[in-house]
């Protein structure tokens, strides 16, 4: 690979925090860094040994004469898989899946969250519209992007609308694997517009049940095979009388198709045309438009409304007031309350009157405000309007996150920089916490994301403030639990303390419900609770927690906790930042997190299974930039249960040479792109291993044996 530029300043500079200059290594679309420094890590097995059981041997003749790919699902230059979408009508109809789909179905389920969806409460849709659409955001496996958007205050939001001006919008699968890990649910969007989206709704709302029919069932079966939550139905043209009378009944066959095949699906429908066809915004739920709403699981409203509108919108949707999604444009376009860093006001008149609120291209802290200082731009951004949105909660154990927001300018693994170049792939996000920030008279504190350190990929969390005169400690909330306790919990902390303070101590505390039945040991109920600290590993974790107690030679420290419960609810866990004895000066602090576990003690892993079935197909040759080397991209497909790995890392390694890493695949099978290999004279014939390792969800190292091998031989014709 050539090498690529260095990183431009952004993102926002301090002392601490940062992109540095510096020599920059080639990127590639690496995802996660080989862990070779990890404690128990056994690297993947060598050509010799991969010959062995379980081995896929497969012969090749060099051709320079490439099978073609469909330019729909690869980037015609590099043959990277990208996501797409549907232009039209016909298309849609014409919508079969391949082989060549399984690149863009999500590999992440639905986390499970608390409260649901569903439950009766005022939410928050997030309708992401940036230039169009399918931006660095659709190479599947990831590009070299070197200040990309991305979106993290997820905790915040409940639904992620993925919106453009085609036909079909499919979500690019990074988005939902993102989403899905954090408890959001996905939307993508069906819309016509003008001239053109007259013709088509009439070519299917205007004639027989079966036309409408077949467009909502192929809608149900697009999000149910790539794995997303339903669809914003958008019809901004005008209708016949005909075409009109079909509407909602097309929205209840629609919503009907997708409750059959997408558990918790979503059918919402945009304020745009009336009932007697005419397209005519409202910014409100009235009688011109119910009976959409009626038909669909809510609406998303124009956005030029005022009080008098939230009023009768109010009034008009009687119990299901929770499923009008009132609309704030973040671009502030037209007759507006309010929207860039005064979205708040506009926020503030929805929930004062029980309203859910759908914000539109909050992207526009990137697209305005300019890539240089976006991640503390967003954060004050979300920052204002934290008051006013509902946070949802962690619904199940385990948790783990190293706070990875899917992008960054360099590349780490077990806190050592390993690539210097950016980097850029939601589907390599993780969860992600809540976010801090205040001013008071005896100090400050901010959470934020922090792109110049981090124990894995390419970001950490860094908590930054003071104690204040005559306080002991400070504790910062870092996630929501709604779940019940198991009766023994592991946790482990990694962190760092940026510039130690002479007595300031670093520790976990959770909090539970409070409930007259929660109960430690013999202690009385009690609500917030600090796990013991453990001098070693716990039995059974030995592997994972190798290093508890231990500081790495970059600083960073592990710190591992038990805490046994009966009857309790998890309900917060906090950083405990502290001095003993309190002081009449306050305590300034800077703590990076690399890495939190929370762990059900009774739920040891079992041995990971095999990689099997592991086979190569599109095989594209091409001469290298040297005389002895070629160039092969090839796509490897292999079976894997989904739940049991949250990633794949790719290696191949050439005879006598040492291992490269390729990638990290999201789901079991990946397309390697213009791999070195050595050329072979005619009648000779050379052989390059490809390795497919698993990485387990609880972080264990796998064995060699379990590794997926494919052992290429390649000849010249």
């Amino acid at each position: 690979m050539s090498a690529l530029p260095c990183p431009a300043e952004g993102w926002g500079r301090s002392s601490r925090c940062g992109p540095e200059p510096g020599s920059c290594a080639s990127s590639g679309t690496w995802v996660l860094a080989p862990a070779p420094h990890r404690p128990g890590y056994s690297p993947p097995s060598s050509p010799s040994a991969a010959k062995g059981q379980g081995t896929t041997v497969v012969h090749r003749t060099v051709s320079y004469t490439p099978e073609p790919l469909p330019a729909r699902h690869f980037d015609t230059d590099t043959t990277e898989p990208v996501s797409f979408y549907l232009s039209s009508l016909e298309e849609l109809l014409a919508w079969k899946p391949t082989r060549d789909d399984d690149f863009n179905v999500a590999a992440t389920p639905l986390a499970a969250r608390q409260p649901p969806l569903h439950s009766k409460r005022p939410r928050t849709l997030v309708c992401h519209d940036m230039k169009g659409g399918y931006l660095e955001d659709r190479f599947i496996q990831g590009s070299a992007a070197r200040s990309p958007y991305v979106f993290y205050h997820w905790q915040y939001i409940d639904i992620f609308v993925y919106f453009s001006h085609h036909v079909v919008t499919i979500p690019p699968v990074g988005w939902t694997n993102a989403a899905h890990r954090n408890g959001v649910s996905v939307l993508g969007t069906f819309i016509t517009e003008w001239t053109e989206g007259r013709k088509t709704c009439e070519s299917f709302l205007a004639g027989q049940a079966e036309a409408y029919s077949a467009v909502a069932k192929q809608l149900a079966r697009i999000a149910s095979f790539y794995r997303f939550d339903g669809w914003l139905v958008n019809i901004e043209n005008e209708l016949s009388e005909a075409a009109v009378r079909t509407l909602p009944l097309f929205l209840r066959q629609l919503k009907e198709q997708l409750g059959r095949l997408v558990p918790g699906g979503l059918v919402l429908w945009y304020d745009s045309v009336l009932r007697s066809g005419q397209l005519k915004w409202q910014n409100e739920l009235n009688e011109e438009n119910r009976v959409f709403f009626d038909a669909c699981d809510g609406l998303f409203t124009n956005y030029n409304w005022k009080e008098e509108h939230l009023e009768r919108t109010r009034a008009q949707a009687g119990e299901r007031w929770a499923d009008v999604y009132v609309g704030i444009d973040v671009f502030a376009r037209g007759d507006v309350v309010g929207g860039g860093f005064d979205t708040d006001k506009s926020l503030r008149l929805i929930r004062k009157h029980g309203l859910s609120a759908a914000l539109f291209a909050p992207g526009w802290v990137y697209e305005h405000l300019g890539a240089t200082d976006f991640l503390p731009n967003e954060d004050k951004f979300w920052g204002l309007l934290t008051e006013q949105l509902s946070t949802h909660s962690i619904g199940t154990l385990p948790l783990h996150t190293s706070f990875n927001l899917g992008m960054g300018t360099r590349r780490f693994s077990s806190g050592q920089e390993v690539v210097v170049s950016p980097w850029y792939n939601l589907s390599a996000q993780e969860i992600q916490p809540l976010f801090t920030e205040h001013q008071g008279p005896g100090g400050g504190l901010r959470t934020h994301c922090c792109l110049r350190d981090a124990w894995e990929g390419g970001s950490s969390l860094l908590v930054a403030g003071a104690i204040p005169p005559d306080i002991e400690h400070v504790a910062v909330r870092l996630f929501s639990f709604q779940t019940p306790a198991p009766p023994k919990l592991f946790l482990s902390l990694l962190y760092k303390l940026e510039e130690p303070q002479a007595g300031v101590t670093v520790a976990l505390e959770l909090a539970t419900r409070d409930s007259g039945s929660c109960r430690v040991g013999d202690i009385e109920p009690t609500r917030r609770h600090q796990p013991r600290p453990l001098p070693g590993p716990p039995p059974g974790l030995s592997t994972m927690l190798s290093t508890c107690g231990e500081q790495s030679t970059q600083g960073w420290t592990n710190q591992c906790y038990e805490l046994e419960l009966q009857d309790c609810a998890l309900h917060e866990l906090s950083l405990v930042l502290a001095r003993r004895p309190a002081g009449p000066h306050e305590t300034p602090f800077s703590c990076r997190l690399g890495e939190i576990w929370v762990l059900d003690a009774d739920v040891i892993p079992a041995s990971p299974p095999l990689v099997r079935h592991l086979e190569a197909s599109q095989l594209r040759w091409r001469r290298g930039p040297g005389p002895d080397e070629l160039l092969l991209s090839l796509t490897l497909r292999w079976a894997y249960p989904a739940s049991l790995a949250r990633g794949f890392r790719i290696h191949n390694q050439r005879a006598a040479e040492p291992q490269r890493l390729l990638g990290l695949a999201y789901a079991p099978l990946y397309r390697a792109v213009d791999v070195p290999v050595p050329v072979v004279d005619p009648g000779q014939s050379g052989t390059v291993v490809f390795l497919v390792e698993p990485v387990l969800p609880e972080g264990f190292p796998v064995e060699p044996a379990a590794l997926g091998h494919l052992l290429l031989g390649y000849s010249s014709p």
